[in-house]
């Protein structure tokens, strides 16, 4: 019987999930239809497509911009979250569990595990993240449970990654224990093990205010698909780098995994996706 799956966003149409998601179907010899879903950028709008679509007999959605937060304010009234999820404030994934629609969260995580999949030691890192956003929120939790020795939130406005990590260390117990140092993004110095780009300004074309000082042995974009000053500014200083397309394959294998039952091997996968040939 074919699964049914979808991904909502606005705007959709560059949306790599189905190509990701009909290659896991394809290592795992299950028969699924994955689409692409608009929607208008509204609430109830949002609300009356999970609906339809779980009515029809959906088995799993993906959340894509800008309906992360929404579909958490949903997931928390209408149905259930994971801890990820309510830590991050945003949801990725949708399924129905217990009769209701429950929200995850797998960036992080996905993050974390194409991470260790490079072979780059977290156990015990010096970690620094740039941003204090969405994108950095739903990573600290991931980090923390994959053992880092110590976290530095740095953002432009130093006041929002102080807030940040108040509200963290409000919702998880886990952030709470971990002590979290921030600063300006200019002010970051000193010497990293990992250092994480949190941030989208990479798109723009425009640079981080990285201070000289500042070194690491490895450096991660979680933005991807065109070459990125944050990556090539450590590649000159001798770090080891990656972009975030990694991640995007590791959080769909998650998800993939929560609504089939079904592991992934992602390093094949992420082979298949990156061929020529699709």
């Amino acid at each position: 019987m074919t699964q049914h799956f979808v991904v909502i966003g606005n705007p959709i149409n560059h949306s790599k999930s189905p190509e990701i998601h009909q290659t896991f179907a394809a290592q795992t010899d299950i028969d699924i239809r994955y689409q692409r879903q608009y929607c208008p950028d509204n609430e109830a709008s949002f609300v009356a497509v999970v609906e339809a679509f779980f009515y029809g007999g959906g088995v799993g959605a993906n959340v894509t911009v800008p309906f992360k937060q929404i579909a958490f304010s949903h997931c928390q009234t209408q149905g259930g979250l994971s801890e990820h999820a309510r830590v991050a404030g945003a949801v990725n994934t949708l399924l129905i569990k217990d009769g209701a629609v429950y929200g995850d969260n797998t960036d992080g995580q996905g993050l974390v595990n194409h991470i260790i999949s490079l072979g780059w030691p977290l156990d015990g890192a010096r970690v620094a993240i740039i941003g204090a956003g969405g994108a950095a929120r739903g990573v600290v939790l991931p980090l923390i449970e994959a053992g880092i020795a110590s976290l530095t939130i740095a953002n432009r406005t130093l006041s929002k990654a102080q807030i940040l990590v108040t509200e963290l260390s409000a919702a998880s117990q886990t952030i709470e224990k971990q002590a979290i140092a921030t600063c300006t993004t200019a002010e970051l110095t000193g010497e990293f093990d990992l250092i994480i780009n949190a941030t989208s300004i990479g798109l723009t074309g425009d640079t981080l205010p990285i201070a000289d000082s500042l070194n690491t042995h490895y450096a991660y974009d979680m933005m991807y698909g065109r070459a990125l000053p944050f990556l090539q500014h450590f590649t000159r200083r001798g770090a080891q780098v990656s972009d975030g397309y990694g991640m995007l394959i590791n959080q769909a294998a998650l998800s993939f995994e929560r609504w089939t039952g079904r592991a992934v091997e992602v390093a094949a996968a992420t082979i298949d996706l990156q061929s020529p040939s699709t």
